[in-house]
């Protein structure tokens, strides 16, 4: 039988040998340690190398145990505890949660955990700014609406205030705040913070919109942003920068475009570009990452091009309540609410905060995979944008389909569409997982592509599948793509009777209907097709008719 231990320690398991007697300190400590992290699991009475080893007789009786971790901690930290009996060996695991804010011991000791350069995990103090990281990202305090000590109006540049009203022109921001003089605006944007005398100081926000670079390298030396360009493992490009954000994304977007060509696709009367990486994808993702990135670590904004993909990593890990699971329809977290507001109001991002469907939609209506966020961890989120060759006769099918609705397709129906590109056929229930939605939101996403002609459905509704309809392979000049798609399904469904037939005897046109996902007269026509070629015998009239397999 296996053991239910884990192979090692990491960032959520913790060994603790109780041979000698555990002291409450050392075990409230590795508890907080945890809790101040991700949460995860304490085993008591096992070795480091994973080896249980027992629990000392006076930790046999564990009931008191969760009393003491609440009566021990500040605020009262909830565990669970249980005991497991491993080769007649007793050991306790301790379920500790993730504590949305910070916890202490009642000495007023904080602790975290972290890996080695080795990857094994250890407990460090929390530093001052270690908290107030931690904070922001469960959404506790907003960092860059914080004023920044030692800073004054005169860190504030002219010449990036000015860079900020063309913006607002150039980007379709709130023309409200062109009206503004610059006191106004710096109150209305949150660039500034009123002191308690009637004074004010530049924050966070300010000083990274508006700074002069000198300020930002001392004030905020936390920072930086790096463009590199590295083919088959050359380094062509290689800066690394300090600018405020506003000459940040100029100077990024200027050195990104001789790396990104682009050809033109006629599509009826239009002409439609054809980047290597969508600018609009481009910007947005780039903005994210500043935006969202936290200020306490230091790490820079890496934007890499690779042979095969655009990589944007920031510093920070996905705040608490985003996931991989939900980043498509979670509500905005912003890590920095006060900068992402005032971007927002310059029109350098999505107002309504949902900017990664302008990520998504920068790939897929070209026929690209899905950007690819799977290396995100804890400290850092990687966004992949793939540059591969995009897909013309998609990115026709999809322009047209624009054109003649007038407006752009739903997110949700690029993501249909891209996916029954790659997999040929699917259910309501394998989109549900794309597009991150319940089936019956991905199943309304596929009538409507059904509908539209776009799609084509199999069988009944509770169980019916999808593919691409045929004049979408016969506009793609693939036929044969899809009568080898559709004759392999009905292949597959004959043998499915034939095989339900012998399994049980007999089969009726009811099973069929569940067994292939077909309508009524399509199974019914499934099983005349199999009578007339001999390899199957009906029995009875009317409802009561069945078929058994001809021997």
């Amino acid at each position: 039988m296996k053991s239910p231990i884990p192979p090692r320690e990491t960032l959520t398991v913790e060994f603790k040998s109780d041979q000698k007697k555990l002291s409450d300190r050392d075990l409230i400590e590795a508890i907080t340690c945890l809790a101040n992290t991700d949460g995860g699991e304490l085993w008591l009475g096992v070795e480091d190398d994973g080896t249980a080893t027992g629990l000392h007789p006076e930790h046999r009786h564990l009931n008191g145990l969760g009393g003491l971790v609440a009566a021990r901690t500040s605020p009262s930290l909830t565990v669970q505890v249980e005991t497991l009996t491993i080769e007649n060996i007793e050991v306790a695991r301790i379920q500790v949660p993730q504590a949305k804010g910070e916890v202490a011991t009642t000495n007023g000791v904080y602790l975290r955990r972290r890996l080695k350069p080795d990857g094994t995990p250890e407990c460090v103090p929390m530093m001052p700014h270690d908290r107030t990281s931690r904070a922001s990202t469960f959404g506790l305090v907003d960092v860059s609406a914080q004023p920044v000590a030692g800073s004054t109006l005169q860190d504030f540049d002219p010449l990036e205030r000015e860079r900020l009203r063309q913006c607002i022109q150039t980007y379709g921001g709130d023309r409200i705040l062109l009206e503004l003089d610059d006191a106004d605006l710096d109150g209305a944007l949150g660039l500034t913070a009123r002191q308690p005398d009637g004074s004010r100081i530049p924050t966070l926000t300010g000083l990274l919109l508006i700074g002069r670079e000198t300020a930002l390298r001392d004030l905020v030396p936390t920072h930086e942003f790096a463009f590199q360009v590295m083919a088959q493992q050359a380094v062509h490009f290689n800066e690394f920068r300090r600018f405020p954000l506003l000459k940040a994304l100029d100077w990024l977007e200027t050195n990104f475009r001789p790396y990104n060509p682009e050809e033109e696709l006629q599509v009826g009367l239009f002409r439609v570009p054809v980047p290597k990486v969508d600018m609009s994808a481009f910007r947005e993702a780039i903005a994210n990452a500043l935006i969202h990135r936290d200020y306490h670590e230091r790490a820079a904004v890496h934007v890499r091009l690779e042979d095969e993909s655009l990589v944007i990593s920031n510093p920070g890990g996905l705040v608490d309540g985003v996931t991989l699971a939900n980043l498509l329809t979670t509500e905005p977290r912003p890590r920095n609410p006060r900068l992402a507001d005032a971007m927002k109001r310059i029109g350098l991002v999505e107002r309504s905060g949902r900017g990664i469907d302008s990520i998504y939609r920068g790939l897929l209506r070209f026929g690209r995979p899905a950007p690819n966020y799977s290396q995100t961890d804890s400290k850092t989120v990687f966004l992949r944008l793939s540059t591969d060759a995009a897909d013309l006769e998609f990115l026709k099918l999809v322009v047209a389909e624009e054109n003649r609705q007038g407006k752009s397709l739903p997110i949700d129906s690029l993501i249909a569409l891209a996916a029954l590109h790659e997999t040929k056929r699917l259910s309501a229930e394998e989109l549900a997982t794309y597009i991150q939605r319940d089936i019956l939101q991905a199943r309304k996403t596929l009538e409507f592509l059904n509908e539209i002609g776009l799609v084509q459905a199999h069988g009944i509704t509770r169980s019916r599948t999808y593919t691409l309809a045929p004049t979408v392979y016969q506009a793609a000049g693939q036929k044969a793509e899809y009568t080898r798609q559709i004759g392999f399904s009905n292949l597959q469904n004959e043998q499915f009777v034939l095989n339900y037939a012998a399994q049980h005897g007999q089969i009726k046109r009811s099973d069929v209907m569940d067994l292939c996902r077909l309508t009524k007269d399509q199974a019914s026509k499934l099983l005349q097709k199999l009578k007339q070629q001999g390899r199957l015998n009906q029995h009875g009239m009317r409802r009561a008719t069945f078929y058994t397999k001809v021997d």
